[in-house]
């Protein structure tokens, strides 16, 4: 499968030349130590993983004896593995390197040799937690690892000619036309019912049995809840109460997440842990309320008020499915034909959040309920700010429709009050392109674009 990281670390290995190592992290099961070992049999003469969560104490036992004689740790990693290294053409690979924070903190040393080249991979709130007696070396840049996005998708399936054809006609907005809209539509929606974690769409290329596909991911989200079990100490219960109060939140028609329904009299505060480590995990992304949307979003944002979306959307349809244990391949048809009578609602916007997210846009919202003046009630969908500031129409506003039917009232309305704030105005929805009154018209695939 193509994974559009491997790009940034051809980048990496290219213009560093060993002056740097790369983290990747991410939420479990995204493919974090699959694509560093692709990357490192393709590029290099030679690679070397190591597993720390496996990993012998011999091994351990290596790094913590001859950190201050490089010489010696080379060769007995060399001759414990029977790995040869080769000078600028070896790569190390630091496999769940939470488990070992020793090995982390060499890097500093190891960079600073210079010989061979070293990519670690850890889920972020282990990374965390394993970092209190450790210097967190400079020398580490990071790279977020997100579930696979639409194009990435489709190059899995095998088809390399549809989202290109979607990326032209974004740029020069323009309608897709009929019938390569509804094909982009069909994809799209077998996208979101499948998901991106890798061995969910894996299973899809191989079997194409909804079925089999569920039943991977279940177990990914039955490894999710261990790990909240296991990680989210003080928080377990909280988390584990978020959890499952996601899908159940998400279909209502206001989506923000009212804490009563977890405990009566629940304030934020009592809660912030427990969303903190869901969002460092990467299980769900966080929206938060930016109630005055300015320059700076973040400036104005309202942690109290927030919107809590599963990180990937094909988990989040087996997370809300799941009172018999399996989605059935009757239920995953009739989403696929959008045949079934649910708020789809919840599942284009957790989509969209998703995209987003993987843009590398930080999740906002707007929301404002005045019962004195109707015309300062409403709720935007998303905001997002341009990649540079300028004095003026800095935020563009977002609206997500799952259906034919649909009004823009709250979005007429936000145009008008912040209209020296705003920039280009969106409506995702399920019809192809078209722009009027001020308003870009998008089919959802597009999401990632903007």
């Amino acid at each position: 499968m193509y994974r559009k990281m491997y790009d940034t670390l051809l980048k990496w290995k290219n213009e560093s030349q060993g002056k740097s190592a790369i983290m990747i992290d991410g939420a479990r099961r995204t493919g974090k130590s699959w694509i560093a070992e692709n990357f490192a049999k393709n590029e290099y003469k030679s690679y070397l993983l190591i597993d720390f969560y496996a990993a012998s104490d011999e091994v351990k036992e290596i790094f913590e004896k001859y950190l201050d004689n490089l010489d010696i740790l080379f060769l007995k990693l060399s001759s414990y593995y029977s790995v040869k290294f080769y000078e600028r053409d070896t790569v190390f690979i630091f496999d769940e390197v939470q488990f070992f924070p020793r090995a982390r903190a060499a890097i500093k040393y190891l960079v600073a040799d210079g010989r061979y080249d070293f990519i670690e991979t850890g889920s972020l709130v282990s990374i965390k937690k394993n970092t209190e007696n450790i210097i967190i070396p400079s020398e580490e840049l990071h790279l977020k690892m997100n579930p696979m996005d639409f194009e990435e998708f489709l190059l899995a399936i095998g088809n390399e000619t549809l989202y290109p054809a979607i990326k032209e006609c974004f740029e020069k907005k323009q309608p897709m036309g009929q019938a390569l809209h509804r094909k982009a539509m069909d994809l799209f929606r077998l996208y979101i019912i499948i998901g991106g974690m890798p061995q969910a769409v894996s299973e899809y290329v191989e079997s194409k049995d909804f079925e089999k596909v569920d039943a991977v991911k279940r177990s990914i989200l039955e490894l999710y809840r261990n790990d909240i079990h296991k990680h989210a100490k003080g928080s377990e219960l909280k988390a584990e109460g978020i959890f499952d109060e996601i899908p159940s939140q998400l279909s209502k028609h206001e989506k923000k997440f009212r804490l009563v329904s977890l405990k009566k009299d629940a304030k934020m505060r009592d809660y912030d842990d427990a969303f903190m480590w869901l969002k460092d995990s990467r299980i769900v992304n966080i929206c938060y309320n930016s109630d005055e949307p300015n320059i700076a979003l973040k400036l104005n944002m309202t942690r109290t008020t927030l919107k809590c979306y599963m990180g990937d959307t094909g988990l989040l349809i087996s997370h809300a499915f799941d009172e018999r244990g399996l989605v059935s391949e009757d239920v995953y048809k009739k989403l696929m034909f959008g045949k079934l009578e649910v708020n789809e609602g919840m599942i284009f916007e957790n989509i969209v959040a998703q995209m987003l997210t993987a843009s590398g846009h930080n999740l906002y919202f707007y929301s404002k309920a005045d019962n004195k003046n109707k015309d300062d009630r409403m709720e935007i969908d998303f905001l997002i700010s341009k990649s540079k500031t300028t004095a003026r129409h800095n935020i563009s506003p977002i609206e997500v429709k799952s259906t034919k039917r649909y009004t823009t009232n709250s979005l007429n309305k936000f145009q008008k009050k912040y209209a020296e704030y705003i920039g280009d105005s969106y409506v995702l929805h399920t019809a192809d392109y078209k722009f009027e009154n001020g308003i870009t018209y998008l089919p959802a695939y597009m999401a990632s674009f903007l």
